[in-house]
């Protein structure tokens, strides 16, 4: 006997999803009661796999960071309004981060006088029934519905994946009544989706290629092309053929490798933090990107030729309020990796109508001169880092306030080292140190250093619970690289808004071992006139014990130590053993681990 409670899950089994990541309330009987049908009449397991969690924002994080590890989308299964409301910044991170998640809630049933099987018995079925849950999150959804009946159940739900994986790639909301989930109905049939990765056309090819021959400044400049890790190989072979720099805005994901002497840098967009060459730049293709530049703050001269291509949503039309514009000559709703292939291909094949042929010896002179100059910025530029990396803050006192006994590029530079030659994956939730992250970790592999996309604090140890489980079917399914170690790198009020008691408890639950926790706090310094204390925005002067937080929510089975907070635990030897300590009980012992390292404050 099936309901459609039984549809659901198996519709969305059918449609791939492996993994469902719950937090079960009044309105999932039905749910529940299949899940046990299915164990007892086959061999124990359920499809899709359930992974418990306490916290409903912890729970859409992790399915983000399943989707970003994948590339394919998990359920999300939450409780009624209140559950919803729960999912907190995750909906904003996924939508913002471009993350296919289908999100299931209930709904309180409508009837109350036992008309039908899951009629209102309790309390809260009365104050958990508002005019229209939808409303809660559907400004972020790329498409919501209301499952009426189990007969059309599987349509809602292959219709919902179908635009969740389709660009611009994101969350779907659906959500039903007790009463229609417990509904007896027959098996359901599987419907497939469709899925078109569109070009440039000719005209835009030529015009992009003529322009990127003429140039005598060219610039690329991309946020998350990465996340489709064949088209990092094809941009590569586009700087490499015209020596063209490449600058990451915002990523969320590694974009070029940083090793390649034509990788420009990362910019976060703040008053004088953008690529040097964006000044002269004179043709610059932005590509698969949140935000290139701000007028206010740098921006390209006037007369720079710009050109941008999105898979997506090139006119970000998500983004409902304010303006997202830049001028450009022209705007394409194009596949990065298919653009990408294309004007290669136009540049190797121009014959030099309103420009230079490609084979013309003066251009390739130009070429050539123009990649070296790029690789002695690019030598500058980490010989910079690693003088950073290397000098250690001198005991005493600035501004009247004691001085921090490490920095973060110390922090990076030794962590860096201290996992060499180990296959790691990065989940990278910084915030006011994103630029030295993504610059002091110098990640090369795709898919190796992620962010969440969006804005929303609270992302990164969810995600990491996610990305373990993700790893291990995209192994089992060979469709993955599986990482000798996860790391997490966080600010402590990351820390705390994602839920570490939550977190934790499934890492222990899940086995999700290959993970270390960097947690970066704020005890002591001062800010450009006060300190993050007197700001009200620091969590000083007596921080929580972050990594004991850990220990405590997972019955003692992580790991955690402080260091730099005193003379005596600081230094480059201090933090090398540390850090070196948790790197062995992560990969050596199966276990979690978080170093707390204080720094200088906000």
């Amino acid at each position: 006997m099936y309901t459609t409670s039984s549809v659901f899950l198996k519709s969305l089994a059918d449609a791939g999803i492996t993994h469902a990541f719950v937090n079960w309330g009044s309105d999932h009987p039905a749910l529940l009661e299949d899940l046990e049908r299915q164990r007892i009449q086959g061999d124990g397991n359920t499809k899709p796999e359930i992974v418990t969690c306490p916290n409903e924002m912890v729970a859409l994080s992790a399915a983000q960071g399943y989707a970003q590890v994948t590339g394919k989308p998990a359920a999300v299964i939450v409780h009624v309004d209140v559950g919803t409301q729960a999912l907190a910044g995750a909906i904003h991170n996924v939508d913002r981060g471009r993350t296919p998640v289908l999100i299931y809630a209930g709904a309180s049933p409508f009837s109350s006088n036992k008309e039908l099987k899951g009629s209102r018995n309790e309390w809260i079925h009365w104050l958990q029934d508002i005019p229209d849950q939808t409303a809660i999150v559907r400004q972020y959804m790329r498409y919501t519905a209301q499952i009426g009946s189990g007969s059309t159940a599987s349509q809602y739900v292959n219709r919902a994946l179908q635009i969740a994986t389709s660009d611009p790639k994101g969350p779907v909301y659906l959500w039903a009544r007790r009463e229609v989930m417990e509904q007896e109905v027959p098996e359901p049939l599987p419907i497939n989706s469709l899925q078109m990765w569109p070009a440039l056309e000719p005209a835009a090819v030529t015009r992009i290629v003529s322009a990127l021959l003429a140039s005598d400044y060219p610039l690329i400049i991309t946020s998350f092309l990465g996340r489709n890790h064949r088209a990092i190989a094809t941009l590569v072979a586009l700087a490499t053929l015209l020596s063209i720099p490449v600058a990451s805005s915002c990523p969320s994901v590694v974009n070029f490798p940083f090793s390649h002497p034509f990788y420009s840098g990362v910019t976060f967009l703040a008053p004088g933090a953008h690529s040097p060459i964006l000044p002269a730049a004179d043709t610059i293709l932005v590509i698969d990107c949140d935000l290139p530049w701000i007028p206010a703050n740098n921006a390209p001269s006037a007369g720079t030729r710009v050109f941008v291509v999105d898979g997506g949503d090139p006119l970000h039309t998500t983004s409902s309020v304010g303006s997202w514009h830049v001028g450009a000559e022209l705007v394409c709703h194009a596949d990065a990796e298919v653009a990408l292939e294309q004007i290669l291909e136009g540049v190797r094949s121009f014959d030099g109508r309103g420009s230079r042929p490609f084979s013309d010896p003066r251009l390739q002179k130009d070429i050539l001169n123009r990649g070296k100059a790029l690789k002695a910025r690019h030598e500058e530029m980490v010989r910079n880092l690693e003088e950073a990396e290397a000098s250690y803050p001198s005991a005493g006192v600035a501004g009247g306030m004691p001085r921090a006994w490490i920095t973060v590029p110390n922090i990076l530079g030794v962590l860096r080292r201290a996992t060499n030659g180990l296959r790691t994956l990065i989940l990278n939730e910084s915030i006011s140190n994103y630029p030295l992250v993504w610059s002091h970790i110098r990640p090369e592999a795709p898919g190796s250093v992620l962010s969440s996309g969006g804005s929303s604090l609270g992302w990164a140890l969810g995600a990491a619970v996610g990305a373990h489980i993700g790893e291990g079917v995209a192994g089992a399914q060979g469709t993955g690289r599986n990482h000798d170690l996860i790391i997490v790198i966080v600010g402590d009020g990351s820390f705390m808004f994602g839920v570490p008691s939550s977190a934790y408890w499934m890492a222990r639950k899940y086995n999700t071992s290959p993970k270390l926790s960097m947690v970066g706090v704020h005890p002591h310094g001062h800010g450009s006139r006060a300190t993050g204390e007197k700001l009200s925005v620091g969590f000083g002067p007596d921080c929580p014990d972050y990594s004991q937080i850990a220990v405590a929510a997972s019955a003692n089975w992580a790991w955690g130590k402080r260091v730099g907070a005193t003379p005596a635990d600081s230094g480059k030897e201090a933090l090398k053993s540390v850090i070196g300590e948790a790197v062995s009980v992560v990969v050596q012992q199966g276990r979690c681990a978080v170093v707390d390292c204080v720094i200088e404050s906000i």
